[in-house]
């Protein structure tokens, strides 16, 4: 099955392309691989998830559902810089960041949505990392980069 038809079968819809919030290019093409840069929960041109995660702040539940949309803005990246979503094999790596409160510990959890969302369309495993950091771009919560392995 090719990944538009998965992607159909999930009934989920890549968004437009998230244009720059400053000088770099939101993907490129090396080899046989496309690297996304940092993708933000962007929907329609709005910021939806803002602030650190932890308690009294933004919940791990609208974390993880920020990282599941940041990880559709990269799929939609990667997909437009390789010529589209069906050359695209599956996912190498996922390196996620989740601007954390101090007593905030839980970022694996977080970034599992942008991981579940690409097990679910790709039905196979990638390495990871989840990373808690101080502030994120545009006060972010949550930041996703994504290595993508493309068809031969």
């Amino acid at each position: 099955m090719s990944v538009s038809e998965r992607l159909e079968e999930l009934g989920v819809e890549l968004p437009k392309v998230v244009a720059p919030v400053a000088a770099y290019t939101p993907a490129l093409v090396f080899g046989n691989t496309v690297r996304t840069s940092g993708q933000l929960p962007i929907a329609d041109g709005q910021l939806v998830c803002q602030g650190r995660v932890g308690p009294n702040r933004t919940s791990p539940v609208e974390a993880y559902e920020a990282a599941r949309l940041c990880a559709l803005n990269a799929l939609a990246a990667a997909a437009e810089a390789a010529g589209g979503v069906d050359r695209i094999k599956g996912v190498l790596k996922v390196t996620g960041f989740v601007a954390s409160s101090r007593a905030f510990h839980a970022q694996p959890a977080v970034i599992n949505g942008a991981s579940e969302l690409y097990q679910e369309i790709f039905g196979t495993q990638h390495v990871r990392s989840a990373v808690g950091v101080n502030a994120l771009p545009l006060d972010a919560s949550v930041e996703v980069e994504v290595e993508f392995e493309l068809q031969d």
